[in-house]
């Protein structure tokens, strides 16, 4: 799958685009069977469960053909590199299988908090006072339908990245290492929704979240980190030049 050049640059534009139907649901329904099986049998321990939100639930699944799958084997793979360019996006390892249970009945939602993936916070797989960079792209694959916003959505805030681009040159990424800087960002959050099967990819400098879940229901996702394979060379300073690693978009801005 190629994308389109208006996708593209609503991509530089906005800093995500969705892909409705990139994953066929055949393969969405043989994921959502190895997840439920997974919390039916497997269970969730209560004591972990802020770790699990931060960095993946039914953790002796993430590997497995059927959750790789759906990046790996899929349309997705290629939407990425049509962005990151060919050749240069690796194959994933595992899926973040994201999933957001419904909160107290009757609880009014609050608004999402953003955040940038790669600081430390103690649960999610980092240490406080320390952040990384280790991925150019998110590939969020929906796997339950999302028809209204506070159901759980992937959440973005639009030109987020290119706000922080400007920012850390002018005051250094280095601040992050104290967390999420407290900005007033350029536009309000989206509850982003869709179908099972529908792609979102979101570049590494968005500032994303989860709404809270005000519905009934289980929001099911799967979330992969696409890393262009100069990621570790280029490091932190791909908060400086937010592009350098997707000539796909780069060929069609430039030109434009």
């Amino acid at each position: 799958m190629q994308l389109t050049p208006a996708q593209k640059r609503f991509f530089h534009e906005e800093g995500y685009v969705k892909i409705p139907g990139a994953v066929p649901r055949v393969m969405v329904d043989s994921a959502l069977h190895a997840i439920n099986h997974s919390l039916g049998y497997e269970g969730m321990n209560k004591d972990a469960l802020n770790t699990m939100r931060a960095q993946t639930y039914c953790r002796e699944i993430t590997q497995t053909d059927v959750m790789t799958g759906l990046f790996n084997d899929t349309p997705a793979f290629s939407a990425m590199e049509s962005l990151l360019g060919e050749g240069n996006v690796g194959r994933a390892g595992g899926a973040q299988i994201a999933l957001r249970f419904p909160g107290e009945l009757w609880q009014t939602p609050g608004p999402p908090g953003g955040h940038l993936d790669g600081l430390g916070s103690g649960t999610n797989g980092i240490e406080k006072g320390v952040y990384n960079r280790g991925f150019t792209a998110l590939a969020v694959v929906l796997l339950s339908p999302l028809a209204e916003p506070f159901s759980g959505n992937f959440t973005v805030w639009p030109k987020s990245h290119t706000f922080f681009e400007n920012y850390f040159k002018e005051h250094g990424h280095e601040m992050l290492g104290d967390g999420m800087p407290r900005v007033e960002l350029p536009e309000e959050a989206v509850h982003l929704t869709g179908d099972p099967g529908d792609l979102v990819i979101a570049h590494h400098a968005l500032v994303h979240s989860a709404a809270p879940n005000a519905s009934h229901s289980i929001r099911y996702a799967a979330i992969f980190r696409a890393r262009h394979k100069d990621v570790s060379e280029h490091g932190v300073d791909g908060y400086l030049n937010i592009w350098r690693e997707f000539p796909g978009v780069r060929e069609v801005v430039d030109t434009a």
